[in-house]
């Protein structure tokens, strides 16, 4: 559910197997009979669309039963509590769970009353591991390698659960996480991340081998973090201007959805060296391998 769960090993395992779920996703026929019998329900009780159709997805492509849990359409709206959301749906006998929650802990509280498979799809500003395994699959097909990487993840670092899993993930597999951003969008102590930390992009940007934008979470600030979007995209936005800085390998990557004009510009976010689209398409695959290995794809007698 964190990907203090998760070693350096087992990330690798799933990143392997997702290579071979991504050639599923080029045949004409996309589906497997893989998880034919099992059932997944997605349990989304904050709005989301890339994550929950990704899910979803990858959930069909491997013959899945997939139920969407909307909490505005739930008897959550009635007064039921999460506790008794998570008794009901285990006496259901639900086999994987994908809960997403804007408070930190809910997978963890869930695991512990039901008795399937819980995957974290991002809780509150804590983490979003399976972003985090989609970004590091996604830097390994593009670069070939995860081991020494330099990483920038630039922005709202404070309030992202998607660096929150990035950087120990990064960590973990030997790459050097820094992030970067206005004191405002940082965390009181930076250096316990784990990451280097920096303050001017501008400086960073020729080390690069990655520059990972996050979305700045309006939603989550109760006041404006800084003066105005213009000084935020002044200050720490990527242009093309930026963009020349960088290496000419490295790469720009962003989780979406993406405030363009803000934390990216449109010429940046369309350019040839943008993999945002192939981090969404990274999205299904590595999902497919979470469940295909938690519920134990291979037992079943049908293989990937």
């Amino acid at each position: 559910m964190t990907m203090d769960d998760v070693s350096a090993e087992e990330i690798a395992l799933i990143l392997d197997t997702a290579e071979s779920f991504a050639e599923v996703n080029q045949r004409r026929i996309k589906k497997l009979p893989t998880l034919r019998g099992r059932t997944i329900v997605n349990l989304f009780f904050e709005p989301s669309t890339r994550t929950r159709t990704s899910f979803e997805i990858a959930a069909k492509r491997l013959s899945a039963d997939g139920i969407n849990f909307s909490a505005s359409a739930s008897a959550t709206v009635k007064g039921e509590t999460l506790l008794d959301t998570a008794k009901t749906l285990a006496a259901m006998s639900c086999d994987l769970v994908v809960v997403r929650h804007k408070y930190a802990g809910a997978p963890q509280m869930l695991a512990e009353v039901m008795g399937c498979s819980i995957v974290n799809g991002g809780d509150g500003v804590h983490e979003h591991p399976t972003q985090a395994l989609l970004d590091l699959y996604t830097m390994r097909q593009a670069l070939g390698k995860l081991a020494g990487l330099r990483v920038g993840i630039v922005g709202d670092i404070c309030h992202s659960r998607v660096a929150g899993s990035l950087v120990p993930a990064l960590r973990k597999m030997g790459a050097t996480p820094i992030v970067i951003g206005p004191p405002t969008l940082m965390p009181a102590r930076p250096d316990v991340l784990g990451a280097e930390v920096a303050w001017d992009l501008d400086e960073v940007l020729p080390t690069l081998d990655v520059c990972y934008l996050l979305r700045v979470q309006f939603e989550r600030a109760e006041v404006m973090p800084f003066p105005s979007n213009r000084e935020y995209a002044t200050l720490y936005g990527m242009n093309m201007a930026r963009m020349a800085k960088l290496p000419s390998h490295a790469i720009v990557m962003h989780p979406g959805p993406m405030n363009r004009g803000v934390e990216i510009s449109a010429d940046v976010a369309d350019s040839s060296r943008s993999v945002i689209l192939g981090q969404v398409e990274s999205g299904v695959a590595v999902r497919m391998a979470v469940m295909y290995l938690l519920l134990g794809g291979a037992d079943s007698g049908a293989a990937a």
